[in-house]
Order: C-alpha cells, then sequence, then structure tokens
C-alpha cells in the first residue's frame, strides 16, 4: 500500500526561501535517508511557489478553468506533492513544477539526496 507524506507550504516556501543545509534541510534529508535504510522509500521533492503555478478546476458539463498562482492562503498549500483518486471530475487539481535538487546548492545534505537517488529525473 503506497502513501504520501505531505509538507505544509509556509510564508518562506511561498516566498521562494529555500531551506539551508545547516537546518530543514539536513533534517528532511535525514528523514529520507531513515526511509530509504528501510526500503521504503519510493520518492521525494519539494515543490516550486504557487506563483509558479496554476490550478484547473473541472466542472459539471466537461468545463474547465485556469487559475494562475500564487495563490492566497499559504495554509492551504504544500511544499511537497500529491495524487487524488476522485470518483467525478468536478474535482479541483493544483499544478506546479518540482524544485531541482540543484537549486539547493551543494552542501553535504544535497550531496547525500543525490547519493539515496532522489530527483531521478
Amino acid at each position: 500500500m503506497k502513501f504520501m507524506i505531505l509538507v505544509k507550504a509556509t510564508k518562506d516556501s511561498e516566498a521562494g526561501v529555500m531551506p539551508t543545509d545547516d537546518g530543514l534541510l539536513t533534517e528532511m534529508v535525514g528523514f529520507h535517508e531513515e526511509m530509504a535504510k528501510a526500503g521504503i522509500l519510493v520518492d521525494g521533492s519539494g515543490l516550486r511557489a504557487s506563483s509558479h503555478g496554476w490550478r484547473i478546476k473541472y466542472s459539471k458539463g466537461g468545463q474547465r478553468s485556469f487559475v494562475d498562482g500564487p495563490f492566497a492562503e499559504t495554509k492551504e498549500l504544500v511544499a511537497g506533492y500529491t495524487l487524488i483518486d476522485v470518483k467525478s471530475r468536478e474535482a479541483e487539481i493544483e499544478v506546479r513544477p518540482f524544485i531541482p535538487l540543484e537549486e539547493f546548492g551543494d552542501g553535504p545534505a544535497v550531496q547525500k539526496a543525490r547519493e539515496l537517488g532522489l530527483q531521478k529525473s
């Protein structure tokens, strides 16, 4: 059974502030390393701020509308990615590009993330 862990967005993540190697990034990569060692890690990545994304809203009759980011409420955003399984086309999907691993710099935590094979493509 597959599960997804969602990381909530913050004011910093929405402002494009990258986590530093001496703090949050080290903790995140350490957690991924534990899961990799346990053989349960599939993938892990961050998302660009909602200002780089858009939402597609489906309504009855197959009508679609698109809304460009940024999106107002940080508490409603995630800094990771999600998969959904819906029963009808009446759903709202948020689309944002991934942050390439290279943009986090080249510190020890980033090197460890590379060794773990995160962001293979």
